[in-house]
Order: C-alpha cells, then sequence, then structure tokens
C-alpha cells in the first residue's frame, strides 16, 4: 500500500495520507498524492473527495526536510515543480476536494489544504501555518498565491514574512479554513456535508468552480512560475544549506552558518 490512497463509498471518495510520523512530503509522497488524485478523477461516481490524514497529530508536517538537504537544488526544485502540477490537478478538477484538518498542517501540508476547494478542521492543540521562512524558505508549493488570493495580499504577506502559526481557532478567525468542528464531530461533519453536495446539483456545482478558477484565479499558473524560479535561488543558497542543518541537528547556527 503507498504512502497516499483513494478510496470510494458511494459518491464521496477519500484520499488517505498515511506516512508517518509526519507526512513529511518528499518526491515519493508526491508521487503517491498524485497518483491518488488521478484515481479520484478517473473514478466517474465520485463527485466529493475529502483529504485526510491516517495520523493522529499530522495532517501534514510539510516538507521532508532530511530529503531537502541530502537532495541536490535542482532535485528539490524539480520536486516542487511535481507538487506544483499535483496541487494544480484539484484546482483544474470539476470535483470538489474538502481539506478535513485534524492536526499540523504546515508548510507543505497547509499547501496541500490550500490547493483544496474547502478545508474543515477541529478544535485542537495543533498549529496551522506557513513556517518555511525560519529555514530561509517560503511556501513555494502555491502557498505564496493561493494563500494571497484567500485573505489578500497584506495579511498573506505578514503571515508568511513572520512564519506564523495559529491555532484552528485562529485560522478560522483569520480566514485560513473554512469550518470548524469540536474534534468529536470533524470527520461525521465533514461527510456529511460531503455527501450534501454529492447529491446536490453536480453540473451546476462543477461549472460554479470553473468561474471561479478561470475568472479569479487564472493568474496562479504564472505565479507558480515566480516561485519556482525564486525557491530555486534559495536551495542553492549557503543560507539555506545552513539551516536546514540547524533545524535537524537542533541547535543555533554558529555564527559560521549565518
Amino acid at each position: 500500500m503507498g504512502q497516499v490512497t483513494y478510496v470510494r463509498h458511494d459518491r464521496v471518495g477519500t484520499i488517505v495520507m498515511d506516512r508517518g510520523p509526519a507526512n513529511s512530503i518528499d518526491i515519493s509522497f508526491v508521487r503517491d498524492f498524485d497518483a491518488a488524485i488521478e484515481a479520484a478523477e478517473r473514478d466517474t461516481d465520485c463527485f466529493v473527495v475529502i483529504v485526510r490524514s491516517n495520523l493522529s497529530e499530522f495532517f501534514s508536517g510539510g516538507g521532508d526536510v532530511n530529503k531537502f538537504r541530502e537532495n541536490a537544488p535542482q532535485q528539490n526544485t524539480e520536486m516542487i515543480a511535481f507538487l506544483h502540477e499535483t496541487l494544480s490537478k484539484l484546482t483544474q478538477s470539476e470535483k470538489i476536494y474538502i481539506a478535513e484538518i485534524d492536526g499540523h498542517a504546515l508548510g507543505g501540508g497547509y499547501e496541500i489544504a490550500l490547493a483544496c476547494d474547502l478545508r474543515f478542521a477541529s478544535t485542537g492543540k495543533y498549529r496551522i501555518g506557513l513556517p518555511e521562512v525560519k529555514l530561509g524558505l517560503f511556501p513555494a508549493a502555491g502557498g505564496t498565491q493561493r494563500l494571497a488570493s484567500l485573505i489578500g495580499p497584506a495579511r498573506a504577506l505578514e503571515f508568511m514574512i513572520t512564519g506564523t502559526t495559529v491555532t484552528a481557532e485562529a485560522a478560522l478567525q483569520l480566514g485560513l479554513i473554512t469550518r470548524l468542528f469540536a474534534e468529536a464531530e470533524l470527520t461525521e461533519q465533514t461527510l456529511a456535508y460531503a455527501k450534501q453536495i454529492a447529491s446536490a446539483a453536480t453540473q451546476a456545482i462543477s461549472k460554479i468552480k470553473r468561474s471561479i478558477y478561470d475568472g479569479f484565479c487564472s493568474h496562479l499558473s504564472i505565479g507558480f512560475a515566480v516561485e519556482r524560479r525564486h525557491i530555486a535561488t534559495l536551495f542553492a543558497s549557503e543560507d539555506v544549506t545552513a539551516r536546514l542543518t540547524t533545524f535537524i541537528e537542533r541547535r543555533r547556527p554558529s555564527s559560521a552558518d549565518q
């Protein structure tokens, strides 16, 4: 079984992420995620897809920092390009994708949620955010573009340049998530919502989605190209190499690293 799988019950599909301990994103994870999306898109009996984690503490902790340090800069940039392509399939689909967040959604993990149409979350002691700047990086898997579209450029800029992470309650107030449920109710409520949408006028719903994304979000592909260009420069920098090493070794940067 892969790290990311697709299953369907009635007219609602589910993409399940299950790469312990944190659903960290590397090239193999992206391949499995891409395959799960393709399976959902081929399933003509599926109208709504829930994206969730099978882990107790994480939706996804984001990029695999160990792999980032081990890989050549070009490999990291190619992985980002593949992730752009994969997550864009959610936006381009006529199906509705709902992120079910019940644990930490950080960095690339929250970017997965951003690529979904809706983000439902539970109350809890986990964090949501885009803290990549603390590693000398930035949210390059569509995060700069999608978050700015979601909450506005100024608020998105402030959120990303500070590397802020917030609780689910704060995320709802900021517009980072769509709905918030009690922890025990999240799965039931998300499924009930998905079933309601799946049983509605699905052709009209798909046209509403397409009208929004083909109009308001038509600039995304240009923004993704800008992200790839800038992240390539950062992956090749000594500063990022030092910060990744520091993060992995859990130590303060030495004067030579700064």
